[in-house]
């Protein structure tokens, strides 16, 4: 073989040699640009599910649990379930018809009635589907049971017994049976925990029962089924802060005293933020919290004005002798209330005031405290 021939075949080779490289350069492209699409395809695929999963997951939860309004819906004669669900959606009951659609599938629920029936944007969507099965609130209500806010458990016992017909004094001591209160703890467990059995706590349901108007298809209601609905309210209620609960380390029974004192230093014209700013203060400064309605609450009774000889009642509720949170709840509080312990203001200040006007003033020092006291307060 000569060397022509021979550098012909060298050639050749390396030809070949470099082809190959180029196609195994190709193939490792390919694989590759495969490899990142079935990544970014499960990304994707991941991202959809999560947002689709956040999505249903509030849907399926009250349009607003604090808007109690009562909307008349009437659900015709042979409407469908999608017919039913986009009625419900248009009329701010649920959030999301195809959602309540594919609850009902996914249930097996079936047996809706036609009729005109009484809804709210706050009521949860098991309890949707099951009035518009029962046809329960194509009722008119037996009876109405309306709690304020800011009420005390003697005071609820009085309105519940006003409504019954029941001896006030019967109704209060049946709502701290021990007996009562347990079985109460069993259906409600993540709201009526242990924290309620403290000793020095002065009746366990105090705080618990939430102010609202609720409605009985009874004509004589139990007290138990009574209390239940009661406490359903505080734990639908609850269910929407409890993230801001557990940011700010605090239990149910916590939060719920907290906001008693809130409630009941409040007035018609005050913001309870800086309510709530100011016991925040006094507690970073190791303050005792000095305020009255603990003191009122510890004395069992209902006065307009606290005298210095009341201070001195020994209790584990008397904020003055003691420092931080009473035992329990001091009454029962509203959502404002709720918000402004969560949420209060940003302040400096360590005092506050309620004048015979309802304006409360806030002072920074004690100096300043007095001198308001003296103005508003002891020379009228």
């Amino acid at each position: 073989m000569n060397m022509d021939e021979k550098d012909k075949n060298l050639s050749k080779k390396e030809h070949i040699r470099m082809k190959l490289l180029e196609q195994q350069g190709e193939a490792k492209l390919v694989r590759k640009i495969i490899m990142i699409t079935i990544a970014s395809l499960i990304l994707l695929i991941g991202i959809v599910g999560l947002v689709g999963f956040l999505y249903i997951n509030s849907a399926m939860k009250p349009v607003d649990p604090d808007d109690d309004t009562i909307k008349k819906v009437k659900i015709p004669i042979g409407s469908s379930v999608n017919g039913i669900s986009t009625l419900l959606e248009e009329q701010g009951i649920i959030k999301d018809a195809r959602v309540f659609k594919y609850y009902i599938k996914f249930r097996n629920e079936s047996g809706f009635q036609a009729g005109e029936y009484k809804l709210s944007p706050s009521m949860p969507i098991e309890d949707i589907v099951t009035s518009i099965k029962t046809g329960k609130l194509m009722k008119e209500a037996a009876m109405k049971i309306t709690i304020p806010e800011g009420k005390q458990l003697i005071q609820i016992a009085d309105i519940i017994a006003g409504k019954t017909g029941e001896d006030p004094k019967k109704v209060f001591k049946k709502l701290n049976d021990k007996k009562f209160v347990n079985s109460m703890q069993e259906q409600f467990p993540q709201l009526l925990t242990s924290e309620i059995e403290n000793e020095k706590v002065l009746y366990p349901l105090e705080g618990y029962l939430f102010p609202a108007t609720y409605d009985f298809y009874e004509e004589k209601p139990t007290l138990e089924s009574i209390v239940i609905e009661m406490l359903k309210k505080t734990e639908e209620t609850l269910q929407a802060y409890e993230g801001q609960m557990d940011k700010n380390d605090y239990s149910v029974h916590e939060m719920l005293t907290f906001a008693s004192l809130v409630e009941e230093e409040a007035t018609a014209q005050v913001d309870r933020g800086k309510i709530a700013s100011v016991f925040y203060n006094r507690i970073e400064e190791d303050m005792p919290l000095q305020t009255d309605p603990t003191v009122l609450y510890a004395k069992g009774s209902h006065k307009s004005r606290v005298y210095y000889k009341d201070l001195e009642v020994k209790s584990p509720y008397n904020t003055y002798k003691n420092k931080g949170l009473p035992p329990g709840p001091i009454a029962n509080a509203g959502t404002t209330s709720i918000d402004a312990v969560l949420k209060p203001e940003k302040t400096d200040y360590l005092y506050f005031l309620a004048t015979p006007e309802g304006e409360v003033l806030y002072s920074e020092t004690l100096d300043d405290h007095n001198n308001k006291k003296a103005e508003h307060i002891s020379n009228k």
